[in-house]
């Protein structure tokens, strides 16, 4: 699947089901795949499909605050072209393929389509926690209830944008104190510090380990029926030099994969020949794509820690705070990444079971939830005996759970984290334990039981983990790593 296709809004019973009563939603982090976008390189173009794409007219729009002599910043309004290669490497400005030069997209950017599903992602949360569950304000009166985090990539970030814009439009904002309208904070990284995607870029030993899961896909697919299928189908395609298509191929498998992806996503005018729609090639290449990329993280702990672990770490540290200090104002989060931020999530909780690729502007919603009466979980016992606000960091939140004490231990009771992926409820195996989740619903796993599993994969020290074991071998050789207990 290229676009979310969003399953229909819950009926009264399912919204009572999913949040049944005696559970009061307490906190929500989301993590959001940005929009549809165009390839992050140019490949094809032997089959007459266009480089350049004329589908992001928001480049006709650009803003850039400036200074002036006085110190003071006014607004310059400017919009931007592209300029590309020519004939004898003469500048020439880009041009969509009817000649279009002022809504040309750059290489991996949010198009328009990307931005209209987002901001219908952003419409339907709003539904759902504004207007429904009654959990968020109709109006925002201050951003301190707010994490909005992105990665440095500007798609992610426009694409969070475009949701936030539609969960709080314009004109549910309040102005602050200057009568100007409630701007949101936006939190970004460098690069070198990136956790909120597999940053295999600034972490040497991940990308060591992805390189060798990476080798051992293409060891497993290249020579099988299937990858014949491939080649029989489109290998004429492929450059003479590299005719065959294989994992490891130039271009590689999972980089046909996001051609076929994004043209897919977009206008009649920019398309491939059909052969590269076959139904069965989708899937072929989705299966291998889905192993190459994530299997690393159902199989190795060290895979899952450097790759994944510091994201769901913070996501842990969040929830632990909005448990123990009162004087913690977080309620909603909403973070812009990617696709392999959405499925190293879920892989890493042994909750990522499918071959199929995360579609654009998938999203996963971690909701914690308090028990509003005396609470007992499966096989074990647990009281609420205390309002506690919500908020973000925590003394407690990173220290490993068998290094709690029992009063530290206490503060997790009464409360239950689940999981949404694409409004799907999932289970995380280690949860379905007795004593790990609400009784009658594996799906709520009780906070402490989801901290245990999350800690045995976060890193202390995520940058000297990422220089540990270079000597290592890249693939486990010890006993079964499996993720999600």
């Amino acid at each position: 699947m290229t676009t979310l296709v969003p399953r229909k809004p819950y009926t009264e019973d399912e919204l009572q089901q999913l949040y049944p009563h005696g559970l009061q939603l307490h906190l929500v982090q989301i993590l959001m795949r940005h929009g549809e976008r165009t390839p992050v390189s140019a490949r094809f173009q032997n089959t007459g499909l266009q480089a350049f794409w004329p589908y992001c007219s928001s480049v006709r729009q650009m803003k850039t605050a400036v200074m002036s002599h006085t110190g003071d910043y006014s607004t310059l309004e400017w919009k931007r072209r592209l300029e590309t290669f020519g004939e004898r490497d003469q500048p020439v400005v880009a041009a969509g393929p009817g000649g279009q030069v002022d809504d040309v997209c750059d290489m991996g950017a949010l198009t328009d389509i990307g931005r209209q599903s987002t901001y219908k992602l952003g419409e339907r949360l709003r539904v759902l926690y504004v207007d429904r569950l009654k959990f968020l304000p109709t109006h925002l009166r201050s951003v301190e209830s707010l994490y909005l985090r992105t990665t440095p990539v500007p798609r992610a970030l426009e694409s969070m944008q475009q949701a936030f814009t539609a969960l709080y439009p314009p004109s549910t904002r309040e102005p602050d104190e200057t009568g100007r309208l409630l701007a949101p904070v936006i939190l970004t990284r460098a690069y070198s510090d990136e956790t909120l995607f597999p940053n295999d870029g600034n972490c040497r030993r991940f990308a060591q380990l992805s390189r060798a899961f990476a080798q051992r896909a293409a060891d497993r697919w290249n020579t099988t029926e299937d990858m014949e299928y491939l080649n029989n189908l489109l290998g004429k395609w492929m450059p003479e030099d590299r005719p065959r298509i294989g994992v490891d191929s130039r271009p590689r498998l999972s980089g046909i994969m996001d051609t076929v992806n994004a043209t897919a996503a977009h206008g009649p005018e920019i398309k491939l020949p059909s052969e590269f729609y076959d139904a069965r090639a989708k899937e072929i290449m989705e299966k291998i794509g889905v192993e190459e990329w994530f299997a690393g993280y159902k199989e190795s702990r060290e895979y899952r820690t450097i790759g994944i672990g510091g994201l769901l770490g913070d996501i842990v540290e969040r929830m632990v705070g909005s448990a123990e200090n009162p004087a913690n104002k977080v309620k909603f989060g909403l973070s812009g990444c990617h696709d392999t931020t959405l499925a190293a999530v879920l892989a890493s909780l042994g909750a990522y079971e499918t071959n199929a690729w995360p579609p654009f502007t998938s999203h996963i919603a971690v909701e914690m939830f308090r028990k509003s009466e005396p609470v007992t979980a499966t096989g074990g016992p647990g009281l609420w005996d205390r309002l506690f606000g919500t908020g973000s960091s925590s003394p407690i939140g990173r220290k490993p759970s068998p290094e709690l004490s029992a009063s530290e231990k206490k503060k997790l009771d009464g409360y239950y984290v689940r999981l949404r992926y694409n409004d799907e409820p999932v289970t995380i195996p280690g949860c379905k334990t007795p004593g790990n989740h609400l009784d009658g619903d594996e799906s709520f796993c009780t906070l402490a039981a989801f901290k245990e599993i999350v800690d045995k994969f976060t890193p202390q020290n995520w940058k000297g983990a990422c220089r540990m074991n270079r000597n290592s071998p890249g693939l486990p050789t010890g006993e079964p790593e499996p993720a999600g207990y």
